[in-house]
């Protein structure tokens, strides 16, 4: 045996176990250790010793013995292996049966090569309800930057959401102080009705823009689902939001109502959400109350639920083109606006397909992704989960406690989805010790970059189980690199760009490479077309060169990707000035425009590092205080915080303040933002 391998009693008793058990299970340990090769071992480990009663420092101490003589070149070593059965168990198995293809690889390239059949093939499996089936599954008459989907056809995508049983569990649910409650599809079905009926009685239109504003409720899904079926347009905006931000979103969208809460119930707080809401100047407000003993008055035009919602659960939706706007939702670019991306009727396939290949859900199955409905993961987790007739588990209280763990426990959850930062508050405060998470059989990571320690621990939690890496974006509605069940994971990697499409790396010199900025290979479903307030071939198509090997043109993501010897794939970041903050991506420009109004602040750049062990990016904003400013660091830095808090979202925070004498800049003036991200140590 490899001196590198060996493991001492002492070793063990570090990590807190006690000394009966470490004696008891060192022996185990060391026959895998001395007998096995560094997978085998690792698999013998995961699935026989290292159940999550151990201490996370063993789990980890076994996974760095086990791979001490990895080569460190490829990547992180695996920390799961599909077996025989599990594999066969997939959707993506199913579809290779049904193809007569051998291999994943082999299944990915097919799919790209043969987009138009992909797309078909996997709309049959999901059973799309259409009330004018397509003659074509894409006319590129346009172009791949302008492709039309499902030529010819009509249908309202809602429908498609309520093809399972009416008795089987639509939604589990519960409040933080509450228990478990269920909704079934034909409980889900009669409300989004009720709503649908409301709309149309309150005067609205296919195609008229309705704000949701609320937290991720039994109520906003129907309400989600029924302005979808009447026809007419979501627009998605965060209850985390300030005023400023809500009322940015209902400008650009040009809502003419929305749906909101009077509070929110949340840390055993009760956060004030109707009067962000009307500080916003928004339109009509139709009000939900989470507390039937604190009355709100309410404006002249606003109107309570129960006075808005429709008696008739029934309900004829209305059949629209595919290009016809579902949902408006929001992402920043790299200037102070966002970005206003309308997701068609098509969108939504994009994300049922994700969750049925990639994310391999079942009918039945539970879903839990704590997430909201201003973020894409909020329509992605309905459409996913119905669509593919599974179960959506929703918990009303913080993600970042022992209750929503135990809520993962209870509602039996079988495929997890999470954001990095998450993670690392559950490993820093052990809140997730001691549970029975035995029903997942899958994490997915999306929203940041990730790093292996956080997901090692992650799938400890279940007595390891893979993790799907997830990357896209609204702009794609799904992802356009991510992870699959039939392959081993290893943690925060990637394994293969999104099935229905492919991607290629270049360098600066737009050559290809296996590490550089990363290129989407159109057409797909799921991919934008154009967007409500900027130019959408500027943003996504122009100043690429053309390249001689491929034929068709390139479109823009703005990710850093590298790919690994084994094939597998690292994110490396953002090229832009983009950045991701607790999953929700916001702009540097946006950010300065708030700051650089506080009192004794002459400019700023705002950039994200991340830290060195790889994981979630961090905010640091670099300040030029105006002449004659008094004011120290940490007063200055509390006072830019409270702006943020108050004019772009709380949940941004300020990680560090470099205080300088002036900002590095172009000879066009322009702030050098990368050379700051160099700067900083």
């Amino acid at each position: 045996m490899a001196k590198a391998k060996q493991l001492s009693l002492e070793q063990i008793l570090r990590c807190g176990v006690n000394q009966t058990t470490a004696a008891a299970i060192l022996p185990q340990i060391e026959r895998w250790l001395t007998s096995s090769s560094a997978a085998e071992c690792w698999q013998h480990l995961s699935r026989e010793i290292l159940s999550p009663k151990y201490p996370f420092p063993l789990h980890e101490l076994l996974y760095q013995i086990t791979f001490s003589d990895w080569d460190a070149s490829q990547g992180i070593p695996p920390a799961w292996f599909p077996s025989d059965k599990q594999i066969q168990a997939t959707n993506i198995a199913a579809l290779m049966n049904q193809l007569k293809v051998s291999s994943y690889q082999e299944l990915h390239a097919w799919s790209a090569q043969n987009r138009a059949e992909f797309w078909d093939i996997t709309i049959q499996r999901l059973g799309i309800h259409f009330r004018q089936n397509y003659t074509a599954i894409v006319d590129l008459s346009r172009g791949v930057e302008f492709p039309q989907w499902l030529v010819s056809a009509r249908f309202n995508i809602a429908e498609s959401c309520f093809q399972a049983p009416k008795d089987d569990p639509a939604i589990v649910f519960q409040s933080e102080d509450g228990s478990l409650s269920t909704f079934t599809y034909g409980q889900l079905h009669a409300l989004t009705n009720r709503i649908a009926n409301g709309l149309i009685d309150c005067g609205f239109r296919p195609g008229d823009a309705i704000a949701i504003d609320m937290p991720m409720t039994v109520e906003s899904v129907a309400i989600y689902l029924g302005i979808v079926k009447a026809g007419c347009v979501v627009v998605s905006i965060a209850d985390s939001f300030a005023a400023d931000q809500i009322a940015t979103r209902l400008r650009i969208s040009r809502a003419k109502a929305i749906f909101t809460q009077d509070y929110i119930r949340r840390g055993g707080k009760q956060l004030p959400l109707y009067t962000k809401v009307i500080e916003a100047k928004a339109p009509t407000a139709i009000v939900l109350s989470c507390n039937s003993s604190l009355s709100i008055q309410l404006r002249p035009s606003d109107l309570s639920w129960n006075d808005f919602l429709s008696s008739s659960d029934r309900f004829d939706a209305f059949s629209a083109a595919p290009s016809a706007y579902t949902n408006i939702l929001f992402s920043s670019g790299t200037t102070g606006e966002p970005k206003a991306i309308p997701w068609t009727q098509t969108t939504p396939i994009k994300c049922a397909v994700d969750g049925h290949l990639h994310h391999d859900i079942h009918p039945g199955d539970v879903v839990a992704w704590p997430t909201n409905l201003g973020w894409m993961m909020g329509p992605w987790l309905i459409y996913a989960s119905l669509i593919n007739r599974a179960t959506i588990a929703l918990y009303y209280g913080t993600p970042t406690e022992r209750g929503f763990g135990q809520f993962v426990q209870d509602a039996r959850v079988n495929m997890l989805g999470v954001v990095p930062s998450l993670v690392s508050i559950w490993k820093t405060t052990a809140c997730m010790e001691g549970l029975d998470w035995s029903a997942i059989k899958a994490f997915s990571s999306t929203g940041e970059c990730s790093n292996h320690q956080d997901m090692l621990f992650l799938m400890s939690l279940a007595g390891y189980k893979p993790i799907v890496e997830y990357c896209g974006g609204t702009e794609i509605g799904g992802g356009y690199i991510t992870g699959t069940l039939v392959q081993p994971c290893a943690p925060s990697t990637f394994t293969t760009p999104a099935l229905g499409l492919d991607i290629v790396i270049l360098d600066e010199e737009y050559h290809p490479a296996d590490q550089g900025e990363v290129f989407i290979i159109p057409p797909s479903i799921g991919l934008s077309t154009e967007l409500l307030n900027k130019d959408h071939h500027q943003v996504y198509f122009a100043n690429i060169p053309d390249i001689p090997i491929f034929s068709i043109p390139l479109r823009r993501h703005g990710d850093q990707m590298e790919r690994l010897p084994n094939g597998y794939y690292r994110a490396r970041g953002r090229i832009d000035d983009t950045m991701n903050l607790g999953g929700i991506k916001v702009s540097s420009v946006e950010i300065e425009q708030v700051l650089n109004t506080v009192e004794g602040i002459a400019e700023t750049a705002a950039i994200a590092v991340s830290p060195t062990e790889g994981g979630a990016s961090q905010l640091v904003i670099y300040a030029v205080v105006a002449p004659g400013a008094q004011m120290d660091k940490e007063a200055l830095k509390t006072s830019l915080q409270k702006a943020i808090s108050q004019h772009l979202n709380p949940l941004f925070k300020i990680h560090d303040l470099v205080l300088v004498d002036a900002l590095p800049r172009t000879a066009s003036n322009k702030v050098m933002r990368r050379v700051l991200r160099d700067r900083f140590i």
